[in-house]
This record gives structure tokens, sequence and C-alpha cells, in this order.
């Protein structure tokens, strides 16, 4: 892999964008296809039927969240080894519900896989939101679209008809559910934690930012590469068990919301938060601040590193990766 080491991290030598190899099979390949064969026509049957039909009835949050956890589950995704930072094993009963994401909160997630906006909307049943490195707005998604970025090519700038909004006004709009935003605007394979787009700084100052972090296990069912559907189904469905670790920090508050502008003359360049991104210049103290808080917090979950490569870098390694691969 030296042809990409220009997009390994620097101060580290991680390489966020590589795709994680899968173990071979071995003797165990004729039990794994047919595991594959069997599960592919019933997760295409209940994914369809959730996605066209379900979702659109009046069978209330539970029953989206049951549907939800019935696609989760075909695949073999039984297993979610649950922290929060503050709470021992077992006695999450024993606290308040203020340590879990309620609605009116923003969640701010690490972007992996498919698997992280379906579990996240299994579990929470949120808003959904695309951030870009190039402005503080977001554009609502919807979970589908969720999914399917995820297998997209990395974007800078929001789609010339995209929806542009902010975090303060959907809260407003949607007073009864939680929101979710991937600040690092596109995909990894779970070894680091990229730059931040600068829309979490639109978020209201009472509002709780949780940032949670999501890993696999096998990590190959990451999708750092875009259009991969195919090597990641087969991961997915040939694998008798996955297991999910979730980790949940202690919420954050947009200080700068709540400080208004008065260090707006401040102005600093991030170096690690913001690296690159259009809007880095515009970045104060406060402001920056802010982001670190969640961006470190989310490399602690995962127990994982800080990186300085961006979205931009990631185009350029998928232009550098699409050359040497045939699809």
């Amino acid at each position: 892999m030296e042809k990409y080491s220009q997009y390994r991290d620097r101060g580290s030598g991680i390489a966020p964008f590589l795709p994680v190899s899968t173990q071979p099979s071995g003797i165990y390949l004729p039990f794994h296809v047919f595991l594959f064969l069997i599960r592919l026509p019933i997760l295409v049957s209940v994914t369809l039927s959730y996605f066209f039909v379900l979702q659109w009835l009046p069978i209330g949050s539970l029953g989206k969240k049951a549907s939800l956890w019935l696609i989760l589950g075909t695949p073999g995704v039984w297993w979610i080894d649950l922290q929060i930072d503050g709470v021992k094993k077992g006695s999450l009963a024993k606290h308040h519900k203020a340590r879990l994401p309620q609605p009116g909160s923003i969640i701010a997630s690490s972007y992996t896989s498919p698997l992280d906006a379906l579990y996240l909307a299994a579990i929470f049943d949120p808003v959904f939101t695309a951030s870009y490195s190039s402005t503080p707005q977001v554009e609502r998604i919807s979970l589908f679209h969720a999914i399917i970025r995820s297998f997209q090519q990395p974007q800078v700038d929001p789609p010339k008809n995209a929806r542009l909004t902010d975090l303060r006004t959907l809260i407003r709009q949607h007073p009864c559910q939680a929101i979710v935003v991937f600040p690092e605007c596109t995909t990894t394979n779970g070894r680091a934690i990229l730059p931040f787009s600068p829309s979490l700084l639109t978020a209201p100052p009472a509002a709780k930012i949780f940032p949670i972090n999501l890993r696999y296990t096998e990590a190959d069912i990451t999708t750092p590469i875009p259009g991969t559907y195919i090597s990641f189904l087969w991961n997915l469905l040939s694998k008798p068990t996955h297991c999910i670790r979730v980790r949940i920090a202690e919420s954050v508050h947009n200080q700068r919301m709540a400080q208004g502008e008065a260090l707006r003359d401040e102005r600093t360049s991030s170096s690690e938060t913001l690296l690159g991104s259009e809007e880095g210049d515009n970045i104060n103290v406060t402001e920056r601040r802010v982001l670190d808080r969640v961006a470190d917090a989310l490399a602690r979950l995962g127990r994982v590193k800080r990186v300085g490569l961006d979205v931009r870098d990631k185009q350029g390694f998928i232009e550098a990766w699409t050359k040497q691969r045939t699809w």
C-alpha cells in the first residue's frame, strides 16, 4: 500500500480510507456461502417491506423500531455492547435518562458503515442530516438516504438543489425527535476521526450534543470505499454474527451560541478540527473548543486518534484507488 502513503496521516501514520481486509473463509467457505444465500432474499424482503410499505403506515414508533430490528437481526447483528460515560454496566436503570439522547438533543455520530444509521434509527427514531465541510448548514435526509450515502462519493459542497437549514431550525421543527449529525461528512474504516464540519456550531446552547461512537466486529462491514455494495453484503451476510460496540459520551453544549459573537474577532484556522475546510478561517477560539470537545470524545470512545485528512483527501484517495482497481 506504499502508493497510498500520501493518504496516511503524517503524525500517526493512520490510513482512515483503506478498506479493512476480510479474513479468508478457508474450510468454512461452504457454510458462509450457505448463510449468504439463505439470508440475502430475507434481507431484501424485509428491507423493501419496510421502506416501501411499513414506514408509511401508522404503526407508531415502536412498530417502526421493531421492523428495523428485524432488518438488523437478519444478518446476525444480535449483540450490542453498550457503555455510557459515568454509568457502570448493569446500573443504567438507576440513573436519569439525561445521560441518553432525548427529543430535542443532537447525536454527533461516528460514520463508518450503513449500519450506523440503521442502528440509530432503531434506537432513537431520529431525524437524519447530511453535513458538508464547506458550510455550517445541514441537509435533512431520510433514513434510506443516510444508508445509501455511506456508499456514495464524498462531497465537499452540498448539491445545488439541496434544501439547507441549520440545527436550531430542525430542533424547533421536530421537538419530539433527536437530530443525528455525521460531522465527519464521509465514511472511514473506523480507525480515526476526521476533521469536522462546522454544522454543530448551529446547535442552540440549550441542546445537548451527545458524541456516539459505533464500532463493529468484524470491522470489514465498514464502507470507506464508495460503491462497495457487493463486498459489504457478502461480509455482512456470510458471517454467523456481528457485534456493535456502542459508546456514548457525556453531553456537550454549544458554548459558542451561548456566548454570542463576542469572540468573532479572535479568528483562527484550526489545524485539527477543520483542517482544509473552507469554513476553517472563520472559526474562532470558542467555536473550535466546542468542536474539539466533541471530536476528542469520539476519538476517546473509539480508542482511535484524530487525523488531519479530510473530505478532499478522501476524494484524492478514491481517484487513486479507482485507477488501480476494477469494480
